[in-house]
């Protein structure tokens, strides 16, 4: 076989020429994915948001032509019939070739029944196809793949043949070849690969080549059955396959530069390419040029580099050991095992084995509901097979490690009792008192009693206000370059220790987080990073996504660095900005010094919001380089102080489990996760009834302009359809994160907390969680389903209708009524309060112009009762007593649900915005406030007394 060495540089880029998949001759080559002529009556492409969408419909209706053609046609119809099958099959033939099912063979085979004019067992057969695609079988079926589609097999042969092969089942994948095969060679290695199978394989799979570098590219991001990738050594380069929505998969490569590859390296460059942009996969190399020459190479993280290799039986092995990697669960496996072991237990836990439960005349009902196995799986034990989380040495160390594989950490850490402990673990572990941490003022109540908790001298940082919604975006870093600065000019700059943001926040705004790390440590290059991702933990298996992680970040800073090429930018813009000004500087996006700079970055995730664990199952991801020589002992202790001694096995199995899935299946799930919260938005917006009332809140209500260099307004509007998200997460300095729908309800006459328990919890049993005062917020997750997202429109259109026939028979007044209550939440809204300040009692760097105050200090202060005073809200004395000249300063954190933040905390100044707010909020639950006392500030003797301690 010719080698890409014998390939001229422009010929190898030449695109392959378009071939139609129903006149493509035998011997041609499978490489080419050709584009043909889309279906008629099936949707614009432009109405789908992705290709797996389109697959979907495509098939969908060719199942009902084929229906229709089985049925008996009229002659007349039935021409009409076969030509809209015809394009179909045409327009399903650049799409199933990245897939192994149905696929090319799949497809072929339609044809030739088609062309015998068998539509009985051809209507047949796509139905077959349509069913096992929809239903997943053909992952538990392999004879959907061989199957003989002329025989007849009826709903219940195949409801029961479902059902056994269900219980054998095997876990199923594809592996993606590429190489330059014709049909023929490539029936022939996927032959070869099926006849390596044994029965004591632990999984199986099917193979499907492309031929092409693009063409690669596009299949891992499409198909995402494939879980490995044999790059072998003779392919092209350029994708004959020109339809836009698969094309559009080439964006999420990056600002990478193809069209500089050398023919040489198609290879090593493909599998680097497939590790950056899906890192869970198993890429295997396979060149005839020297190996040793190749595997010293930056490949990603091949798992294997072959010479040459034709013997299959190796191949296969590597193919299932690599999965098997990932498919291992240490923990889970060793708490199941010790199930199964027979023990007395003459320790604490009666409930351990169950045998407190099977022993009772009166709660057996639990172990009735639960199963045994859970109770079976208790136990305070460490020893045994088992490990310790406080000090892990054996499986759950192991899987700490996978983990740390998985989401791109250097370290992992497991937490059974939420973020909330991850938070206070991570800040006790970096901040000592007297250190200077700049917070986002909006972000978990947790984090502000870790600063309480460490002593820090907290700088609170505003984010931009939304204020027609009642919610907060999130900090500009122009406010965060502004602290910095402003420290640095005090001369403060090394007591400032670690900037804590929340990504994504709630409201899913997501930061830039690469070039927020970047120009801070620009600043202060030992800077620590603390980003709370608690709802962001599916974001590293989605390619777009990934690239404003934490992790993902830290890993691609570090590479940056170590350039020389890097050295030599930082060189020139430091002669560029000689002499600068602070504006300068903030107008500036400014480089770190790579020989001072240290990448150090920690991220916190609730992995049961957003993955699967059972709840309160959180990780610590760590990327810092001097955690070894600086933090691990201290880390140690706080882990220590905040975790439990007995800690939930069936959490950290969850865990463990929940790692396994997001390595195999993650990419899918929080694909199908984002499909279906898209669908959601175009179903709302695209319905005239339902825009009448309700409003999906778009990038453009979200964002402000000055933070959306891309210009992207929303992901989908009637007039262009989808744009890509890609433009936006890869240049914007806020981008929004798809899967959070916020629907504005103030039309519809309803205050978010009324809608979500009136409406959609005690009459339709939908569960949200965030509500503003005229917005609830739906979230997707990797367990939303299709039927979940139909419910939901279905529900909006009814409680839309319900509106629609009251205003209709409403009174004048009644119609009045519900036109002022619209106004008040659509257009009476309160403006959104900065933070005020600390009082100079706590304000320890009044002296310099620092903003920075001790919390701790008010906080504990507080304990003493004799120091505080209460005032209501209502009557007006607080303000008689601010035009006095008092200073009124909150004792403790005020909180009110919504928005669950605190609009107050220990020690900060009460400005009137900030009390007509909470008087605007109108809201049930707020926390740190008794209504029947007032609000608690402090006497003026105190912070007198305060103030001459300080």
């Amino acid at each position: 076989m010719p080698t890409n060495k014998s390939k001229p540089l422009q010929r190898a880029r030449k695109p392959a020429p378009v071939i139609s998949a129903d006149t493509a001759p035998e011997s041609s080559r499978v490489a080419p994915v050709t584009t043909a002529v889309a279906a008629p009556e099936h949707g614009s492409l432009s109405d789908y948001y992705s290709a797996s969408q389109l697959r979907n419909d495509r098939w969908t209706a060719l199942k009902s032509l084929a229906g229709q053609l089985a049925n008996g046609s009229r002659n007349g119809h039935r021409v009409q019939i076969l030509e809209k099958i015809q394009h179909l099959l045409s327009s399903l033939g650049p799409i199933e070739a990245y897939w192994a099912f149905p696929g090319r063979r799949g497809l072929e085979q339609l044809r030739k029944l088609l062309s015998r004019e068998d539509f009985i067992d051809f209507g047949r057969a796509v139905t077959r196809m349509v069913r096992s695609l929809q239903a997943g079988t053909y992952r538990r079926r392999l004879s959907d793949f061989h199957a003989d589609h002329e025989r007849e097999l009826d709903d219940e042969q195949d409801r029961i043949e479902t059902h056994e092969l269900k219980a054998q089942s095997r876990p199923y994948f594809e592996v993606l070849i590429v190489d330059d095969l014709s049909p023929a060679q490539h029936e022939a290695q996927c032959q070869a690969l099926r006849d390596q199978r044994r029965n004591d394989d632990r999984f199986v799979y099917e193979a499907v080549s492309v031929g092409t570098f693009e063409d690669a590219l596009i299949g891992v991001l499409f198909n995402h059955n494939i879980q490995s990738v044999v790059v072998r050594h003779d392919f092209g380069f350029a994708s004959a396959n020109h339809m836009e929505i698969l094309k559009r998969y080439l964006h999420r490569v990056g600002d990478e530069d193809l069209s500089s590859i050398d023919p040489e390296d198609y290879g090593p460059e493909l599998c680097r390419l497939l590790r950056k942009i899906r890192p869970e996969l198993d890429v295997f190399l396979v060149t005839d040029r020297s190996v040793e020459e190749i595997a010293g190479r930056d490949l990603g993280g091949c798992a294997r580099v072959f010479y040459n290799q034709e013997d299959f039986t190796e191949l296969h092995l590597n193919i299932l050991r690599s999965l098997n990697s990932r498919y291992n669960t240490p923990f889970f496996n060793a708490l199941k095992e010790y199930s199964k072991q027979p023990t007395g237990v003459f320790h604490a836990m009666p409930i351990s084995r169950g045998k407190s439960l099977i022993r009772s005349n009166w709660i057996r009902d639990m172990s009735e509901f639960y199963g045994m196995n859970i109770f079976m799986a208790e136990t305070s034990a460490t020893s045994g097979g088992l490990d310790s989380l406080l000090d892990p040495t054996g499986p759950i160390k192991h899987a700490q490690e996978l983990a740390a594989r998985a989401f791109g950490a250097k370290q992992t850490f497991f937490a059974t009792n939420g973020t909330s402990t991850c938070n206070k673990i991570v800040v006790q572990a970096i901040v000592r008192p007297g250190d200077i941490v700049l917070v986002d003022r909006d972000c978990h109540k947790s984090h502000h009693y870790g600063m309480v908790l460490a002593g820090a001298n907290v700088v609170y940082l505003d984010s931009y206000p939304l204020s027609e919604y009642s919610m907060y975006g999130a900090v500009p870093l122009r406010e965060i370059k502004h602290q910095l600065l402003t420290l640095k000019k005090a001369g403060k700059l090394d007591r400032v220790r670690m900037l804590l943001l929340t990504n994504c926040t709630f409201d899913g705004i997501i930061y830039n987080v690469e070039r927020v790390m970047e120009e801070c440590l620009a600043i202060k290059p030992d800077l620590v990073f603390l980003w709370d991702e608690a709802w962001f933990a599916f974001a590293r298996f989605a390619p777009t996504y990934r690239q404003r992680t934490a992790m993902a970040t830290a890993a691609s800073l570090r590479a940056r660095y170590r350039s020389p090429a890097y050295a030599e930018r930082y060189a020139a813009q430091q002669a560029e900005l000689a002499g600068a000004s602070d504006k300068q500087l903030l107008e500036t996006r400014l480089l770190p010094d790579p020989a001072k700079v240290r990448v150090r970055a920690y991220a916190t995730q609730s992995t049961h919001k957003t993955l699967t664990s059972l709840r309160q199952g959180s990780m610590i991801h760590v990327h810092d380089q001097d955690f070894k020589g600086e933090v691990e002992q201290a880390f140690h202790e706080a882990y220590m102080t905040h975790t439990s001694t007995s800690p939930n096995y069936q959490i950290i199995a969850s865990l463990d489990v929940g790692r396994r899935q997001v390595e195999l299946e993650g990419f899918e799930f929080v694909q199908k996760q984002i499909e279906a919260a898209m669908a959601m938005r175009k179903a709302i917006d695209s319905h005239p009834l339902l825009r009448k009332y309700f409003q999906v809140l778009t990038v453009k209500e979200l964002i402000p302009p000055a933070h959306r260099e891309s210009g992207i307004n929303a992901y989908w509007d009637q007039e262009q359809g989808w744009n890509d998200t890609w433009n936006a997460f890869a240049t914007d300095e806020f981008a929004l994160d798809a899967s959070r729908v916020t629907l504005a309800v103030g039309h519809a006459g309803y205050d978010g907390d009324t809608f979500k328990n009136e409406v959609l919890m005690n009459k339709h049993g939908i569960q949200i969680n965030k509500t503003s005062r005229n917005t609830v917020l739906f979230m997707t997750n990797i367990g939303t389903t299709r039927s979940s997202v139909a419910y939901l429109i279905e529900v909006l259109v009814r409680v839309a209708t319900d509106i629609d026939s009251q205003l209709e028979d409403a009174s004048k007044m009644e119609r009045l009524a519900f036109d002022k209550r619209v106004k008040s939440l659509t257009q009476d809204y309160p403006p959104l309060p900065d933070f005020s300040r600390f009082h100079d009692a706590f304000r320890t760097g009044k002296a310099e112009g620092t903003a920075e105050g001790d919390i701790r200090s008010a906080y504990f202060m507080a304990y003493d009762e004799s120091n505080c005073d209460y005032f209501p809200i209502e009557d007006g004395s607080m303000e008689a007593a601010m035009d006095s000249g008092r200073e009124l300063v909150s004792t403790a954190f005020i909180i009110p649900y919504p928005p669950g933040f605190p609009i107050l905390v220990p020690g900060q100044v009460i400005s009137k915005e900030i009390l007509h707010f909470m008087r605007a909020l109108d809201v049930k639950e707020i926390h740190g406030y008794r209504p029947d006392l007032g609000l608690r500030v402090f006497t003026e003797e105190a912070l007198a007394n305060a103030r001459t301690a300080h």
